[in-house]
């Protein structure tokens, strides 16, 4: 990775700023005297920041299809699994990580942030009468008040403008063959995932409304005689900056195969970002731009068509205004994030779009991406703030 060459970058963007500013103060006499200019909005610093749920869920889903529909062994390897996978959560350590994902948020500051992957675990008694129906409540990991609780101590004043529950999915969860035995540490284990939009508490900043919604377009799968439906969706909220008005949407595409994140994002595009304002999107959209392959035999759209789609359709990739492609790569690291090197981090799908109101591109004077560097990991634990770095970006001239 180019970090080097980041830094650079971050410099050069001062630079940009400073004789912006000076060209600024050299024409604000012409622009008073043409009374209908209707002035820029002031700078926005957006960022977006996929927390990583804890674990792959992957496994537990595959290892269960691979058995005898509606079995015994595919109940054993559901639960099996399912109880695997939470105890890597405890390995992954949120508590740790969101010390580390708040200090990123209170060094960039950031006016707006979009949060993807804001779990919230819980457990309850085992079930096996009631196998996916999500009704566990004691709570394990709450993600977002976790990350409020450390944004707080560590002297950052930000509010939970919007938060969008996406998925909901409960499973069995225990050790071995038999559920009942005393070390089989049985329970139900429910995930629910939620999208979040943050704003710094500001005098600038005023929030005018929000909302949210899921996506029709989503994936199923099936293990027996039960299916877990992952959910995804949107969370928006308008947000007066300065003297005009923007809309931020944050949102979390389909993973799994790029034909549903391609129907996400015309949902998308024609549904919240439907408006007269500036729109910024911010996204973990799991779409690479560079990769034009799909998954045969099951899905030919290429990885890059909902990026393609978005980007075709009046917005722009703000982060290549600022730096090239190579010097943004956001996603690759282990399930365990604990990788000794950056070297999993090889391909960019965490995304700021903006469309104008204008229609100008917006200009970007400073940028960065955080958590990518070997010293952004905690050095107790040897954890990455998450599977992905996050993207932050100042906007002006929208």
């Amino acid at each position: 990775m180019a970090h080097s060459k980041r830094r650079k970058h971050t410099m050069w963007g001062v630079l940009v700023a400073a004789l912006s500013a000076m060209l600024l103060v050299g024409t604000s006499s012409a622009d008073a005297g043409v009374g209908n200019a209707v002035p820029p909005g002031r700078p926005v610093t957006v960022m977006t920041r996929n927390l990583y749920l804890g674990a792959d869920l992957g496994p537990p889903l595959r290892a269960a299809l691979a058995q005898p529909p509606g079995s015994f062994e595919q109940l054993v390897a559901l639960a099996n699994g399912t109880h695997a996978a939470r105890d890597i959560v405890d390995q992954t350590n949120f508590p740790v990580r969101a010390r580390l994902l708040a200090r990123e948020i209170v060094a960039t500051r950031p006016d707006l942030v979009a949060l993807q992957e804001v779990a919230l675990w819980r457990h309850g008694p085992l079930q096996l009468d009631q196998i996916a129906v999500a009704n566990a409540t004691t709570v394990d990991i709450d993600f977002l008040q976790i990350l409020m609780d450390q944004l707080a101590a560590q002297g950052a004043s930000y509010a939970v403008l919007r938060v969008q529950q996406e998925a909901d999915v409960e499973a069995p969860s225990f050790v071995g063959l038999n559920p009942f035995s005393p070390a089989a540490d049985a329970s139900d284990i429910r995930l629910t995932m939620r999208d979040a939009i943050l704003m710094k508490v500001d005098p600038g900043l005023t929030m005018l409304g929000s909302g949210g919604a899921n996506y029709a377009t989503r994936f199923s799968a099936g293990a027996g005689p039960v299916s877990y439906t992952f959910l995804r969706g949107y969370v928006w909220a308008d947000v007066r900056a300065g003297a005009k008005t923007l809309r931020f949407i944050d949102t979390h595409l389909e993973a799994e195969f790029s034909i549903f994140a391609l129907g996400q994002a015309n949902e998308l595009l024609a549904g919240p970002a439907v408006t007269d304002k500036t729109v910024i999107i911010a996204c973990d959209c799991n779409s690479d731009p560079l990769n034009n392959s799909g998954k045969p035999p099951f899905d030919l759209t290429p990885h890059s068509a909902p990026y393609n789609f978005i980007v075709g359709h009046g917005f722009t990739d703000q982060w290549l205004e600022f730096a090239s492609a190579e010097e943004g790569w956001t996603s690759g690291l282990s399930e365990l994030v604990n990788d000794p090197t950056a070297d999993g981090f090889d391909h960019r799908i965490d995304m700021i779009f903006a469309r104008t109101a204008s229609g100008q591109v917006a200009g970007v004077d400073r940028g960065q991406v955080t958590g990518d560097e070997v010293s952004d990991k905690d050095p107790a634990t040897g954890l990455w703030p998450s599977d992905h770095a996050g993207v932050v970006l100042r906007l002006r001239g929208w």
